[in-house]
């Protein structure tokens, strides 16, 4: 089997750990006779995957009592509907940051529900800055504001969590798991799980009990947080087998030491990269502002983009795989999350700095 390092942004690298235990349990779940995947998601096997999944997940975020964790399925885009949908109520719309791609399609699709306030806008310099929070246009009738933790496209993340007035929603798709967080400062948190936590499939909703009930009157049952909640994530068929291998990255976490070690080991990958451009004299270049780095999506061009196609060719005949950047923005882009080794990141490091004295 061919040996590689795979930087995709998502569906995106799990844990070597995790595939072989799933591996040994393809066939035969713990002495049940079936796989993960032909269980009844209300026989008392599957009931005991996700209960478990839940009861790692709150201990890793340190999740408080009076927030609700619902497993659902639609991606982190339902989430841009189904948040304004469940949290508007009576107001006249809500306050959102905007740093990038997936904040302006959080923008887009709650203008159809209500106002969006952008309280401000990096996008004069190119998404490459998160503006200061003493600049902010906040609008104190607000039902909530909205931002994105982590642009997995531009490469950019926030390296404070916004001091409001009013519940904080955060997109943490690309970065929840990667760095400790005070839940209780949120009011909402959701994630697609195909970056730190599990294959696509299965989204995260970690919401506070007092915002439930505020779904308008309309709102299809399956679009409504308080049915997910007052089922326990099970009013219908959730995503089985992606809870299952989340239930399984959730412990492999824990066993590598908990969030505060992944930020530690997420730290050091995403500093050798940046080292690397940094130090190329120009051959490498990011344009995002170094405090807000991303450290889970190293974006970056070549000076000679006429050489990028040669770069992803090289990278892939030594091993280094999914290197393109997003249509939308072009370039590289190395995406970093948890389960990637140090390995991998020094590997890209050494032909980084190879095809740089070869082609420089």
């Amino acid at each position: 089997m061919a040996k590689v390092y795979n930087f995709s942004a998502g569906p995106a690298v799990l844990p070597h750990e995790v595939l072989a235990e799933a591996q040994s349990e393809m066939l035969d779940w713990h002495g049940s006779g079936m796989c993960v995947m032909e269980m009844s998601h209300r026989g008392k096997e599957f009931m005991e995957i996700i209960h478990d999944a839940e009861h790692d997940l709150r201990e890793l975020m340190g999740i408080p009592s009076n927030y609700k964790v619902l497993f659902l399925q639609g991606g982190a885009s339902l989430q841009f509907a189904m948040v304004p949908l469940n949290l508007l109520g009576d107001k006249a719309g809500f306050d959102l940051v905007d740093t990038g791609h997936w904040s302006r399609l959080a923008a887009k699709e709650g203008r159809r529900y209500g106002k969006v306030n952008v309280v401000a806008s990096s996008e004069d310099r190119r998404y490459s800055y998160v503006p200061r929070q003493d600049v902010w246009k906040c609008d104190p009738n607000a039902a909530y504001l909205h931002y994105t933790s982590n642009e997995t496209i531009g490469g950019l993340q926030f390296d404070f969590v916004p001091e409001v007035d009013v519940p904080l929603v955060c997109d943490m798709s690309s970065d929840l798991l990667s760095r400790e967080i005070d839940v209780s400062k949120f009011g909402l948190i959701y994630a697609g799980a195909q970056k730190n936590i599990g294959p696509s499939g299965l989204t995260l909703v970690v919401v506070r009990e007092d915002l439930l009930g505020r779904a308008r009157a309309d709102l299809p049952t399956m679009l409504n947080y308080q049915t997910h909640a007052d089922a326990d994530s099970m009013y219908n068929t959730p995503a089985t087998y992606p809870i299952y291998i989340a239930g399984l990255v959730f412990k492999w976490i824990k066993e590598q030491g908990g969030v505060k070690a992944m930020a530690a080991r997420n730290t050091e990958k995403a500093g050798l990269l940046y080292h690397a451009i940094d130090a190329s004299d120009g051959f490498y270049t990011t344009h995002i502002e170094a405090p807000f780095r991303s450290q889970m999506n190293v974006v970056f061009r070549l000076k000679d983009e006429a050489l990028e196609d040669t770069f992803l060719s090289e990278a892939k005949k030594n091993g280094l795989v999914q290197l393109k950047g997003h249509r939308a923005v072009g370039g590289m882009r190395a995406s970093i999350y948890n389960a990637m080794p140090i390995e991998g990141v020094k590997q890209l490091v050494h032909f980084m700095l190879d095809f740089a004295r070869q082609h420089g």
